[in-house]
């Protein structure tokens, strides 16, 4: 920001103070009802923003000295106007590469996932690779992993690769396998596992780092290619009133194009990347160069890091204390260990950056704690670490608050609880999940800080969704009547502030964003409804009618324009 700007922002706080002349602004909204998420102001009428920036939130009356010849001002009409949600937990170009490759969310069964693999191969070369992502066999009539005979039927020659909807687990046929050399022979990679037959034959199902020895014979993408798929899932995340995106593990190309787009104007969004953990090359490359913090206009940010510990639930390879209830003897996949934890803790701490890791399962989350712990011993002058555990799905009852006692923010994603409490019982069983699955409101009452996501592609990117799951943890038609573990749901206050305030928090960018405050980043968002009041079905049907980055509108709903 400019000199000037910061002198008028500067002469603006002043004079709403001192109610001295003042200099008019770019645009106000107003006539309508804005949560500020700023507990020294709850709530206003209106909202004045110069340049970039917020210049003053306040009553209709107090915003009117601000409007002058230049001002635009928008009627909000009643609507409600909330801080920018921001995606504390997303995959920006798994999320765009999802919208060019087939999207199996919602099937229903096998076959229907083979119906849409055969309707491909009409429209492909022989030999070329089919991909897709989204299948998830817990909605399936059976709930069984499917076999590679299915896909056999209607593409014998062309290899078939489909991503499970958790990212976890990919089921591919007998041409895939062919081309990866995987037979009865072929033993588990480490951290991974082969699902087989009775008489140890794959079946066609990879779980986590097995599915690599696909997943390394697909062609890459075209550079081209995942830039225009990057601008898809930025458009996307407009529209669903989202300005900021923490990236939870991006590859050198990833942060080569986000580098890139910034140069050429292209990032309206702004991001907060992890750089991958898998990737030690890259790894070395940061710590000898340190964080790089608000490149542009606060729009690009590189301080952290991204770990696995396990897999995911729903494919069994989160790491659990005690055997899947349904599969006794397998307690999942630690892909990580508590010294390679530690080690890379400690390096980012004297390197100036956060670690966030994945942990579903409640051996790997009290894993990544211990480890966590280790390390911050070593580094007591660091006391701002903000280290963070990414989706902290399953917890054991000793382990709750030490994150609050650690000062490790859990990086939580609402709607995995709706998506999966109709199997998570019968996965852990029920004492467990009563116990310890996704106890917001006990990580909440401990002192622990949440910051809420979706995980897209995982689940859609819109954050309504998640804000519903929160307050609700029923499912969109209402189910279970009362909510699931209905404790543990969070309050509508609680669940914005997790998506905006806690959110920004979570990235060290709290004093920048995350509440509509004067001299904060002009981020925010309009609703034709309010969620804060509105019966929780109607909360489902809100549409975002105007995001606003840096005082622009950069996505307003056609319908909303005169």
């Amino acid at each position: 920001m400019t000199n000037r700007r910061w002198g008028i922002l500067l002469i603006l706080a002043l004079a709403s103070v001192t109610g001295h002349a003042q200099e008019k602004a770019d645009l106000v909204l107003r006539g309508g009802k804005i949560v500020t998420v700023n507990p020294r102001q709850p709530q206003a009428e209106a909202i004045a923003i110069l340049g970039s920036r917020i210049a003053r939130v306040g009553s209709a009356r107090e915003i009117e000295a601000l409007i002058g010849p230049g001002t635009r001002v928008i009627e909000l009409n009643g609507r409600l106007v909330v801080p920018g949600f921001i995606e504390s937990h997303g995959h920006l170009l798994g999320l765009g590469q999802s919208r060019l490759i087939l999207d199996l969310r919602g099937t229903k069964s096998a076959e229907e996932v083979a119906e849409q693999v055969a309707r491909k191969v009409r429209e492909v070369r022989p030999g070329e690779w089919i991909i897709g992502r989204g299948w998830d066999q817990n909605n399936w009539p059976t709930r069984e992993f499917p076999t590679h005979e299915e896909l056999d039927r209607v593409a014998p020659h062309n290899p078939v690769y489909l991503t499970r909807v958790d990212g976890h687990a990919a089921w591919v046929n007998r041409r895939a396998l062919e081309l990866a050399g995987i037979t009865r022979e072929t033993a588990d990679p480490p951290g991974g596992r082969v699902i087989r037959d009775a008489q140890g034959r794959p079946t066609g199902v990879l779980i986590d780092r097995a599915m690599n020895l696909v997943a390394r014979h697909i062609p890459p993408r075209r550079r081209e290619e995942n830039k225009q798929a990057l601008l898809l899932a930025i458009e996307e995340c407009l529209r669903a009133g989202i300005t900021s995106f923490h990236d939870a593990g991006a590859s050198r190309e990833a942060i080569e194009l986000y580098k890139e787009l910034l140069r050429e104007g292209k990032l309206p969004l702004r991001l907060y990347v992890m750089i991958s953990g898998r990737d030690e090359a890259l790894l070395r490359e940061y710590w000898q160069r340190g964080p790089e913090i608000g490149l542009g206009d606060s729009q690009l940010t590189i301080r952290a890091i991204k770990l696995v510990a396990d897999g995911a639930l729903g494919s069994r390879g989160a790491a659990l204390l005690e055997p899947y209830a349904d599969e006794p003897g397998h307690t999942g996949l630690l892909l990580l260990s508590e010294e390679e934890i530690s080690r890379i803790a400690r390096q980012a701490l004297a390197a100036g950056f956060q670690v966030n890791t994945h942990a579903i399962g409640d051996r790997a989350n009290r894993v990544v704690l211990n480890a966590y712990e280790r390390a911050l011993r070593e580094f007591p002058n660091v006391r701002d670490h903000r280290f963070r555990i990414e989706h902290a799905q399953i917890l054991d009852e000793a382990d709750i608050p030490r994150f609050a006692r650690l000062g490790v923010i859990a990086s939580m994603q609402a709607i995995h609880a709706t998506s999966d409490m109709s199997w998570v019982p019968a996965r852990i069983g029920e004492a467990r999940a009563r116990e310890g699955a996704y106890v917001w409101r006990k990580l909440l009452d401990s002192g622990a800080r949440i910051a809420n996501g979706s995980d897209a592609p995982v689940e859609p990117v819109n954050p309504l969704f998640g804000f519903y799951a929160a307050i609700t943890r029923q499912d969109e038609r209402g189910n279970p009547p009362g909510g699931w573990y209905p404790d543990q749901r969070m309050t509508r206050e609680e669940a914005l502030r997790s998506f905006t305030l806690d959110a920004a928090y979570a990235a060290f960018e709290e004093q920048l964003k995350g509440s509509l405050e004067p001299g904060k980043l002009a981020d925010l968002v309009v609703l034709s409804r309010d969620i804060m009041t509105i019966p929780p079905s109607e909360i489902l049907r809100t549409e975002v009618d105007i995001t606003l980055v840096g005082g622009r509108i950069v996505y307003e709903r056609s319908s909303t324009r005169p």
